[in-house]
């Protein structure tokens, strides 16, 4: 498999050889509308964003299909093809990142949800532990890099003003800034009265990369911070939270439908397909891009081989 990993970031900004770039941001200020509005005329976003949103009845009981389409994606859009807008879910997943991996007993942890049904990956982008249900929106913005430039601060705040934006018809108070407490941390929380809904992340390859985020748009946030806790306490053996791991703690999450009265995770993901046609002038694809099935089928198996392991 290529070597095309230049940089797996959770919004905790990090440089190739992973050190912490000076700068990081953190903003405990209204998203104004400006913020929002400033992709307006495609300034902010690459010209043709074509949106793909699967059916969650389509979806493999496998959670690391998504994660290798989008792979694959990434590849093609680096060598020419539009980039597109990646949005979907998934009916009982856990994705966790590397450093996760490596906790004492995680593979003990996985094997535990894995027997209740729950699809367990570890995740190509950075980041720590997130549960994935179906009040959990994925949104993955799929871009070129031809001349394989690092512009992380500008990337995370396009990013945030877009879950913002698509969140304004219901709240205009989300916040950027870490949100002690949330699973899978990072400096480009987005949240609402100090409770995280969104986290962000970002995988780079050679020329281009995904601008990835969940929002956790229905249902209780609680129960999703409940089962992150678990499986760190599960998998932490002996050690304590902190510095291994995160330290997942009670009212640090909810849902877009507890914070502003969001309808439904469907409504949240209408208004990121709208946000991004009026702003980025993006197109809604009504069948996926033809990608051959056991090129990603190899794909899979790759990338679990690559990451999910001691």
């Amino acid at each position: 498999m290529e070597k095309d990993r230049l940089i797996e970031s959770n919004g905790d900004v990090v440089g190739q050889a992973g050190e912490r770039v000076a700068g990081t941001t953190e903003s405990s200020d209204p998203i104004d509308k400006a913020s929002r509005t400033e992709n307006k005329g495609g300034s902010a976003w690459p010209p043709g964003i074509r949106i793909w949103t699967p059916p969650l009845e389509s979806m493999p009981e496998d959670v690391m299909f998504p994660l290798a389409w989008e792979e694959m994606m990434c590849r093609r859009v680096g060598e020419g093809e539009a980039p597109i807008m990646h949005i979907w879910r998934h009916p009982y997943a856990l994705t966790i990142g590397m450093r996760d991996r490596r906790l004492p007993r995680a593979p003990q942890a996985m094997d535990k949800l894995r027997g209740e049904g729950c699809s367990v990956a570890v995740r190509v982008s950075g980041g720590a532990a997130v549960p994935l249900d179906e009040g959990v929106v994925n949104v993955s913005i799929i871009l070129p890099n031809p001349d394989r430039k690092l512009e992380l601060h500008g990337d995370f705040e396009r990013m945030v003003s877009l879950i913002a934006g698509a969140a304004s018809p219901w709240t205009s108070e989300s916040k950027a800034g870490e949100i002690a407490g949330a699973f899978c941390p990072g400096d480009y929380d987005v949240s609402v009265n100090g409770r995280k809904f969104c986290g962000i992340a970002q995988r780079r390859q050679t020329k281009a990369y995904i601008l990835t985020a969940f929002v956790i748009a229905e249902g209780s946030g609680e129960e999703r911070r409940r089962l992150a806790r678990e499986f760190y306490d599960e998998a932490s053996g002996i050690l304590r939270p902190g510095q291994a791991y995160p330290d997942v703690r009670e009212g640090s999450m909810a849902s877009l439908d507890e914070l502003a009265g969001v309808p439904s995770a469907e409504a949240y993901m209408a208004s990121l397909v709208e946000w991004m046609i009026e702003q980025a002038g993006a197109s809604v694809l009504n069948e996926g891009p033809e990608l051959p099935l056991d090129e990603l089928d190899r794909l899979s198996a790759e990338l679990k081989t690559r990451y999910d392991r001691d």
